[in-house]
């Protein structure tokens, strides 16, 4: 399939929840065409690898204590590019629009008049999950979820706990470190005690780890996960029993998201790192 790629536009690709078959066809075949890659640091390194060999490649990974590039920067580095006649492919972990900075990114090209595309991506908020036996949504025991960040710019943005207590299934990102804040608030707020919590890190990936408790009592063990790792409260939990499936030494390709494999950060047009394989994703018949 051919999907020509526009010069001097941007495109902001969601490359999934960690494995990287699980990208779009689009947002690989885009990538393939890029003259310029921008990638994020849970960009699957093999994805990376499926840029065009003389793509210019630009890590501005961000974690908790450490910004490679401020978001500002990173706009500012989107409309050049573009501004250059380049085909650019903004690269994020999950899906742009779901706590990925993708509408702000959008706003500061449409500012410079620079023309965009959004390729959606699986959000971990429901890719890792699948992968871990946990649907968001059942039948007969949890018929809405909501999807919030476990932490916030803006202290005084404080989240709605008496109505979160009530979602039905609550799916918390970035949430890890504030766990035992959030449980807390929950319980604070009307949730029960032993309300099923289950975290799920690097999910999808050979590195996948399930952590499963109640609310009152898994806390210490959710944050003693390392991230990335998804949060989610609610009865839905306990269909993992029926429904888990995965098994981490399944995924494809193995080991990419051990800690040693994470992306560096790299200066501004160096090639990212190699990696000892190339994805190649199934072709079916």
């Amino acid at each position: 399939m051919v999907i020509p790629a526009n010069p001097g536009t941007v495109y902001l690709v969601g490359a999934g929840p960690g494995d990287p078959s699980l990208m779009t066809v689009r947002g690989l075949a885009l990538l393939r065409q890029a003259g310029v890659v921008v990638y994020d640091r849970l960009v699957h390194p093999a994805l990376v690898e499926e840029a065009s060999p003389t793509a210019e490649r630009i890590y501005v990974g961000k974690s908790h204590a450490h910004h490679t590039l401020r978001q500002e920067e990173i706009n500012a580095l989107l409309v050049e590019r573009a501004q250059q006649g380049c085909v650019v492919v903004r690269l994020k972990g999950g899906d742009p629009f779901v706590f990925g900075r993708g509408g702000e990114e959008g706003q500061a090209l449409a500012q410079a008049g620079v023309p965009f595309e959004i390729v959606p991506g699986v959000s971990s908020a429901i890719g890792a999950l699948s992968y871990a036996g946990i649907p968001v949504t059942h039948r007969g025991v949890a018929s809405a979820f909501t999807v919030v960040t476990g932490h916030l710019s803006d202290p005084a943005a404080e989240h709605d706990w008496a109505a979160l207590a009530k979602a039905g299934t609550l799916v918390i990102l970035m949430g890890v470190g504030r766990f035992r804040e959030i449980a807390q608030r929950l319980l604070q707020h009307g949730c029960a005690p032993d309300t099923p919590v289950a975290a799920v890190r690097c999910g999808t990936t050979s590195d996948q780890v399930v952590v499963q408790g109640v609310l009152a009592g898994v806390a210490e063990r959710v944050i003693a996960l390392r991230t990335p790792a998804v949060i989610v409260v609610g009865e839905v939990v306990n269909l993992r029993a029926v429904l888990g499936w995965f098994s981490p030494e399944h995924a494809v390709p193995p080991g990419f998201l051990a800690e040693d494999r994470i992306v560096p950060a790299a200066p501004l047009g160096a090639p990212a790192p190699r990696v000892p394989a190339r994805f190649e994703p199934a072709v079916s018949s």
